[in-house]
């Protein structure tokens, strides 16, 4: 008798574990074993979860980056070596966060009307040192080609799998300009993008809206910005001169990665122009 009794609650517990989809009278009806579900109509007021990923570097080495990685105030979903180490020929990479979960990767940040980007992202950390100071100068740290190539089936896995729009491909510093400037100007966002990873314009529109002028004849800041604005940046039109310039030091080291000295010129505003006339606005 307990036998039998033991083998129902085990049928009952694999019915619960399956389901099965079926058509009725028109209806999509889910078998879910202890009750179905009517999938027919779906709301159009929906959108998923995931809508942005973000790429960081960790501006420290491996371990102590995985130490800080795993610890109590911050984390991320994955974590790429600089020289990922091969297991069978593929690189191996951390996780770190399910992606079902939330990481604490992105912090005070907008993009695109949304702040709280943690809850809507994935984030991706590169081991990285960043940059360096020297004679006043900023100087960042190469990326290695490996790790490079161990980034670009995960992030195009994760764009797949959650419909990540190109625009929505960002930086770390695009999404917070005044705390952050990584991955920095030698992250290399115009090869990715010809992968198709994130965003990037397309040069004839970028002349078109340059229109013979000097790539440096200056621009009023307030214009820039306002583009920048459009595209997805959060407006500082009304910030001081020093908030400005961070948002558009971001968006060039991202764009136009030879010359991010945050000066609102011809060829930034025309780079603007031809992103927002491919992706829209934000």
């Amino acid at each position: 008798m307990r036998r039998a009794i033991a083998l129902g609650v085990l049928a009952l517990l694999l019915a619960g574990c399956s389901s099965k989809e079926k058509k009725d009278a028109g209806q999509v009806i889910v078998d879910k074993g202890a009750y179905e579900l009517d999938v027919s109509r779906q709301a159009q007021a929906a959108y998923p979860r995931i809508k942005v990923l973000v790429i960081h570097y960790t501006a420290d080495d491996f371990d102590r980056s995985l130490t800080t990685l795993t610890g109590k105030d911050v984390s991320s979903h994955y974590l790429i070596p600089a020289i990922p180490t091969l297991h069978n020929g593929k690189p191996r990479i951390s996780q770190l966060v399910p992606e079902r979960d939330l990481a604490w990767h992105a912090g005070v940040s907008f993009w695109r009307g949304a702040t709280r980007i943690n809850d809507t992202s994935i984030g991706i950390e590169l081991e990285n040192r960043g940059w360096q100071k020297s004679g006043g100068e900023k100087f960042f740290t190469p990326f290695e080609p490996t790790q490079i190539a161990a980034l670009v089936p995960l992030a195009k896995a994760i764009i797949a799998r959650y419909d990540i729009k190109p625009q929505n491909v960002v930086a770390h510093s695009d999404i917070a300009p005044q705390r952050k400037v990584d991955p920095g100007p030698l992250f290399p966002w115009q090869a990715l993008a010809a992968q198709g990873i994130g965003a990037w314009p397309d040069a004839h529109r970028v002349a078109f809206y340059l229109n013979g002028h000097s790539p440096h004849d200056p621009v009023q800041a307030r214009q820039l910005l306002d583009l920048l604005a459009r595209y997805g940046y959060e407006n500082a039109v009304n910030g001081t001169p020093a908030q400005q310039k961070r948002v558009i030091m971001a968006f060039q080291m991202h764009f136009r990665p030879r010359l991010w000295n945050g000066f609102a010129d011809r060829e930034t505003m025309a780079i603007a122009e031809a992103l927002l006339e491919k992706y829209g606005q934000g």
